[in-house]
């Protein structure tokens, strides 16, 4: 059964930093492009960022591009998202997804497997 699990999510003063944990068991996660999304209330949800099966291709949303930082430890079986620098519309739930296809991107139907999602909120 594959799963994906986030951690790291919690509450944080704004310019502060957080780094969101991707736990992937049941699958290869290296045969994975994976994604990181969120969604804050009342809206729909949105693209943040996404890495290659390999690490060597990263692509990240304009409003956070220069403060997060995607990576991956296929080792670990985990994709990271490092982020700095926090504003107060950050504030969503966040959530991993991953995909075996070589063209899943910045939409949300491109991915097969979500996680449950973590909180992140940034206080003024």
């Amino acid at each position: 059964q594959v799963q994906l699990v986030e951690s790291g999510g919690g509450l944080v003063q704004a310019g502060g930093s957080l780094r969101l944990s991707c736990a992937a068991s049941g699958l290869t996660l290296s045969f994975y492009r994976v994604g990181w999304f969120r969604q804050a209330p009342g809206k729909e949800r949105e693209f943040v960022a996404r890495i290659s099966q390999s690490g060597g291709s990263t692509y990240y949303a304009d409003s956070v591009k220069g403060r997060f930082t995607i990576s991956r430890d296929n080792a670990k079986t985990t994709v990271y998202l490092q982020m700095n620098s926090l504003k107060p519309e950050d504030t969503a739930v966040y959530y991993c997804a991953a995909d075996p296809s070589d063209i899943a991107g910045t939409w949300s139907r491109d991915y097969g497997y979500w996680g449950q999602g973590t909180q992140v909120t940034v206080s003024s």
